[in-house]
């Protein structure tokens, strides 16, 4: 059964591969590459290899074999100096002693957006008391499974999200997609493999039109078509290795290297026609597994300068992080949206494990 599946799944990939290139969007459904969690984020997102709570269920579903008890996490962020707000919740717990399952639920959304669409009227007449209010938002439901395979240090899992996209009254979309996920551990090495949108996710919108006509005709002799109602998003993929260096007696140093593929061209440090590929290094050194300090290096990014000349950018990150008993707060300053100049921001998480309040 099992190997059944994994055929399906390399088949669907396989498949989507080869589907016409103008049915995909190079950039769709982009707040779910954003990231939850402080501790991931404060590494610039090098968790793929590792991550091994809660938060894996997000990261690389595998990972949730290795919880023991019920988990908990909670993340907020605000985008943007504050114009955004990004939330994330998540549970998990254990099936068993070989397999585990894992919630979420991600909102980045825009509230309180202005509507002037009818504040002139056809004869250019202002009624302030036309203006309403309205949300933009975007809505990623999880589900995840994980199990051990074939060997006990081979873990394997799985995430479905459904996704949900508003825009006030004036257009949403629903989508639904697959995550596919690997950790292998030989040693002191630890291996990680994770397929996101396998399947491609699939969003389908549907548009008001009695409001898109409002605003069809606001530019004279410009007028506005109706949008594509589908998006198909890309599989993105990701490789991490990882391995954990004993300093003293107290100190441990996490360190792993991680491997970004989009199949699109872009401005990452490696891109051609076919693909592009973004490298993460994330570093973490704990003290007892009770204080954290951690920072990394990612979004490696050729950009071109004025004169036309080219240069490497890149993006630090910085967290700190503590955990006693089973409540680990975590801290981050990143760019959350790795998107060109805007502001780094402040990041807090709280993740709850019930272990240790077990008798």
């Amino acid at each position: 059964m099992l190997l059944k599946l994994r055929i399906l799944l390399f088949s669907f990939l396989l498949f989507s591969s080869f589907l016409k290139a103008q049915s995909f969007r190079n950039y769709s459904n982009e707040f779910l590459n954003i990231g939850v969690d402080a501790a991931a984020l404060g590494m610039s997102k090098a968790v793929v290899a590792t991550t091994n709570n809660v938060n894996a269920t997000y990261w690389n579903p595998a990972g949730l074999v290795g919880i023991q008890d019920y988990q908990g996490s909670l993340m907020h962020a605000d985008y943007f100096a504050g114009i955004a707000n990004y939330n994330h919740a998540a549970f998990a717990m254990p099936i068993d002693k070989e397999s585990a399952i894992g919630v979420s639920i991600i909102r980045f959304g825009v509230d309180d957006i202005l509507n002037t669409t009818e504040l002139i009227d056809s004869e250019g007449n202002i009624d302030f008391n036309k203006i309403s209010l309205f949300s933009a938002a975007d809505y990623a439901f999880n589900i995840a499974y994980a199990r051990n395979i074939i060997l006990e240090d081979l873990k394997f899992g799985v995430n479905t999200k459904i996704v949900r996209r508003t825009i006030g009254s004036f257009a949403s979309s629903w989508g639904f997609g697959f995550d596919l996920g690997l950790q292998f551990e030989k040693n002191d090495w630890k291996f990680g493999f994770m397929a996101r949108d396998i399947t491609t996710t699939f969003n389908s919108w549907s548009i008001n039109e009695t409001e898109f006509d409002k605003i069809k005709d606001a530019i004279p002799g410009q007028n506005q078509e109706l949008p594509e109602t589908t998006e198909i998003t890309k599989p993105k993929l990701q490789l991490g290795v990882a391995r954990t260096f004993r300093i003293g007696s107290l100190f441990n140093l996490l360190t792993e290297v991680d491997l970004n593929i989009r199949f699109a061209k872009t401005n990452d440090i490696f891109s051609s026609e076919v693909g592009s590929i973004n490298p993460a290094i994330g570093l973490q050194l704990d003290y007892d597994n009770i204080v954290y300090l951690r920072t990394g290096f990612g979004n490696f990014q050729n950009t071109t300068q004025f004169d036309n000349s080219t240069s490497l950018s890149f993006q630090p990150n910085f967290g700190l992080g503590f955990n006693y008993r089973g409540i680990q707060i975590d801290y981050a300053l990143t760019n959350i949206g790795s998107v060109g100049n805007a502001l780094f921001s402040n990041i807090f998480s709280l993740t709850f494990d019930y272990t240790f309040l077990r008798p």
